[in-house]
């Protein structure tokens, strides 16, 4: 093996290693739970800090490179770590740390798939996504993509049995392969005729603007197929809901940015053109999806199909950040270009840890109580408030309001779309704050989600008497999703620190970073200048607290002693049950009807001769039924006529055979 100077590429290998040893030693004990629970799920949780301990460590050092004795013989596996694989890395063991404690948990006896089996699954999943991010060559990479693929498949089936998950994961590997052609593709057209696949080959050619446009294109394809753009996005509202609840977690909070990972990888560092387009083009993807995901997540009724359209929503918002900053990157605007990858960028940070902990929460809910539909929920704070906290915060987060992660990641988004005049375009001039209002307007579609999904679930009473039993989550749930909740509060009470991590990584990319700027207006975040926009987290923290702890005083000299217990105001009806309360379908109806072009509405009508009438309305993705439902019918009907083909005589396949020769033999002799 050849390498230069790679101390921290062999402990990026030790921890791929480790998380493959843990997953053999899951295979040896393949039904003792408590083992694989209590021991395995724990011990790769601490593989993961190694990983996010040498990952920070990589983020500020020299580029390291090496070439393993392994593959096939003219095609050795190269590898790779800088400053771009460094954060993603990072991000890797930050996530998967507090999601493998949330998992030591979570799982139960007689759940699905034998435990040993699913920590092999799992923990293969782990060690193949950190190796996607360190592969320098298009072999290794497609080797590692699909090892992803196929681990994350089988951990969305791992309750088999249930016909609706596989049809699920049936659909996600479909999609999967078709974005895994357009990598192929992609890769062929990068080597440039060369057969030379390396990444650093790669970067040496210079595409013409029309083969660079097309390798453009079908990089935004097949790695926006994983990462669930639209019109490839079908998979993930079916395989999140699936796959177990830590599964989802890692799914939603680390694989969709592996995804954006291997865009960035190919964009903006083997492509060497830049063109003004391409960044116009990404934006509208982008905002087209966080639209999309956003609207749909208002009107949905069950726990994890409403996170999974949160996720869409939130990675069309990071794309549109890319395109942005690939916009100005085309007209040498660095500055601003760096502003917009720090904002994509930390929102991709931010979202993994965030999504992550709601799905783990989902889980502790679904546990407790047997149910997905939210319909069927409602109280669980008095239960579980163990689960109802965390929960809170990430609802929080998500809805991007301070001083959590997400309000950083969105305020910075508005700040590259608001302040960035001077465009070479009047065209573009006008547009990009037009795009700023769409964003405004998602950012305030994604609140009113997250009130719901808490309110409905945690608040008011329990619409079923077996919500009363609900049990809080267990020591390795808590200690997980506090580590996650830990995450979120420090994005967002430390931006300055975490943009000085990003600051390699940007300048990589884009040739321009906000590190210097901040580090220079001490806890100020500004972004462009103080005159335009500023925002300090640690006094807005300190703010909250202090008007909390006045607050307190106050109802405690006041109030002391003088609390009366009563019944709450019932309008003069005092028959109040808990089926009066305000329900998922009736909080997302006025979204429904504003956005009602958006969807295919099924309306169930009750009659007079039904036993227990009822209205029901189904909302579907029209996607679905105008281009998905069609692709099918069409590769049904050529399949049928291919299949002519197939006589089952051997006679018939002579003749095949036969007439396939003289061709050969006529276009020869030509």
């Amino acid at each position: 093996m050849h390498a230069t100077a790679w101390v921290h590429l062999d402990w990026v290998l030790l921890v791929v290693v480790m998380w493959l040893l843990i997953g053999l030693i899951g295979i040896v004990a393949l039904r003792r739970f408590r083992f694989v629970a209590i021991v395995l799920f724990p011990i790769g949780a601490c593989v993961s800090l190694l990983l996010l301990g040498v990952a920070l460590s990589a983020a500020f050092a020299e580029p390291e490179v090496a070439v393993l004795p392994l593959g096939l013989p003219q095609l050795p596996f190269h590898l790779r770590l800088d400053s771009l694989s460094a954060f993603f890395l990072m991000l890797i063991g930050g996530v998967s740390a507090g999601v493998s404690t949330f998992a030591a948990g979570y799982f139960r006896k007689g759940e699905g798939t034998p435990p040993g089996l699913i920590c092999l699954e799992y923990h293969l999943f782990l060690a193949s996504i950190a190796m996607v991010v360190i592969a320098d060559d298009a072999y290794l990479f497609m080797v590692v993509w699909e090892t992803m693929a196929f681990s994350s498949f089988f951990l969305v089936m791992a309750n088999h049995r249930i016909p609706e998950i596989r049809q699920a994961g049936y659909l996600y590997m479909l999609v999967a392969h078709i974005g895994a052609l357009g990598i192929l593709m992609c890769f062929g057209l990068l080597q440039a005729n060369t057969g030379d696949y390396t990444f650093d080959n790669m970067r040496q050619q210079h595409l013409t603007p029309f083969w660079g446009s097309i390798a453009f294109v079908l990089a935004i394809f097949g790695f926006g197929a994983k990462a669930g753009l639209l019109p490839m996005h079908a998979w993930l509202p079916e395989a999140h809901p699936a796959a177990p609840s830590p599964f989802s977690a890692l799914m939603s909070g680390v694989m969709l940015k592996i995804a954006l990972y291997a865009m960035l990888r190919v964009i903006f560092d083997l492509l060497q053109t830049r063109i003004w387009w391409w960044g116009v083009l990404l934006m509208a993807i982008g905002l087209a999806t966080a639209l999309f995901g956003v609207v749909f997540s208002t009107v949905q009724v069950e726990m994890k199909r409403l996170l999974a359209y949160s996720s869409i929503e939130n990675i069309g918002l990071i794309c549109a950040g890319m395109g942005l900053s690939l916009l100005f990157s085309a007209y040498g605007m660095k500055s601003f270009a760096g502003l917009a990858m720090t904002a994509a960028m930390y929102h991709m940070i931010s979202h993994a840890f965030f999504k992550s902990l709601l799905f783990c929460s989902t889980g502790a809910v679904l546990h407790a109580t047997g149910e997905r539909s939210l319909g069927k929920l409602g109280g669980l704070i008095r239960n579980m408030p163990w689960v109802a906290w965390p929960t809170l915060v990430g609802a929080l987060a998500c809805a991007g309001l301070p001083p959590f992660s997400g309000f950083v990641a969105e305020w910075l988004l508005l700040q590259s779309f608001l302040f960035t005049t001077g465009l070479p375009s009047s065209f573009l001039d006008m547009l990009v704050p037009v795009m700023a209002a769409l964003i405004a307007l998602i950012a305030a579609l994604s609140g009113y989600t997250m009130v719901k999904y808490f309110g409905i679930i945690f608040l008011g009473q329990h619409r079923d008497e077996k919500l009363a039993k609900a049990h809080d989550a267990g020591p390795w749930e808590r200690l997980g999703m506090v580590w996650l909740v830990t995450g979120c509060l420090l994005l967002g009470l430390f931006p300055n620190q975490v943009i000085a991590v990003m600051d390699p990584v940007t300048r990589k990319l884009v040739g321009a970073g906000l590190a210097q700027s901040v580090a220079d207006n001490g806890w100020l975040l500004i972004p462009v200048s103080v005159e335009r926009a500023s925002y300090a987290p640690a006094i807005f923290m300190l703010v909250i607290l202090l008007s909390l702890g006045l607050v307190f005083l106050l109802v405690r000299k006041l109030y002391h002693g003088r609390l009366r217990r009563v019944p709450p105001w019932d309008c003069g009806y005092p028959w109040i049950t808990p089926r009066m309360q305000d329900t998922a379908e009736g909080f997302g109806q006025p979204i429904r009807q504003i956005f009602e072009p958006f969807f295919r509405m099924q309306r169930h009508l009750p009659t007079a001769f039904d036993e227990h009438p009822s209205y029901k309305v189904t909302v579907e993705d029209p996607l679905w039924y105008w281009l998905y439902l069609p692709l099918a019918r069409l590769v049904e009907r050529v399949s049928r006529v291919i299949g002519l083909l197939q006589q089952g005589r051997i006679a018939v396949y002579l003749m095949y055979s036969f007439v396939t020769l003289i061709v050969v033999l006529l276009v020869v002799s030509r």
